[in-house]
């Protein structure tokens, strides 16, 4: 292999380099194994790092949207009214949208690893958020976790 720069130990945003991947990107290029100061690790491009493209593992963009977020008055508006019901739940987790392909509200099929997915997001916060090998499972799963954290919309 040719020359190529050594970015062990440079920082770049809130990675430092670790050292070279044993892996090269599609295009050619050498990947690091970084760390990122939030903890964990990340392989990254050497060009995104040396172009200030990748500054983080991902912490970086959730971190600015969450403070973003925060500040602007139309979308906390919007969260209040549209999107969670009065005693704070959101309301995906209890209507079915039309991109529901299960037919079950949180239960979905996870082509990757050939496993059914229950999933239930209570407050902001998954309470809920299990893999299993059948349908019947994860639909169980899901309606016992509905009952326990939904009682309020069945005593209306």
């Amino acid at each position: 292999m040719g020359h190529f720069i050594d970015l062990t130990g440079q920082r770049f945003g809130r990675l430092l380099v670790m050292e070279r991947a044993k892996t090269v990107a599609k295009n050619g290029n050498l990947c690091w194994l970084c760390h990122c100061d939030c903890g964990k690790h990340v392989v990254v491009e050497g060009y995104a790092l040396r172009s200030g493209v990748t500054r983080s593992c991902g912490c970086l963009r959730r971190d600015v949207s969450r403070r973003n977020a925060k500040c602007n008055q139309r979308f906390i508006a919007a969260q209040g009214s549209k999107l969670v019901d009065e005693n704070g739940i959101g309301f995906s987790s209890f209507i079915k949208s039309k991109r529901n392909q299960s037919g079950v509200i949180g239960v979905s099929f996870d082509k990757k690893s050939g496993h059914y997915v229950a999933r239930l997001m209570y407050h902001g916060h998954y309470v809920l958020n299990h893999t299993t090998e059948t349908f019947e499972e994860a639909v169980a799963l899901r309606k016992q976790a509905e009952q326990h954290y939904f009682k309020h919309i069945d005593e209306q």
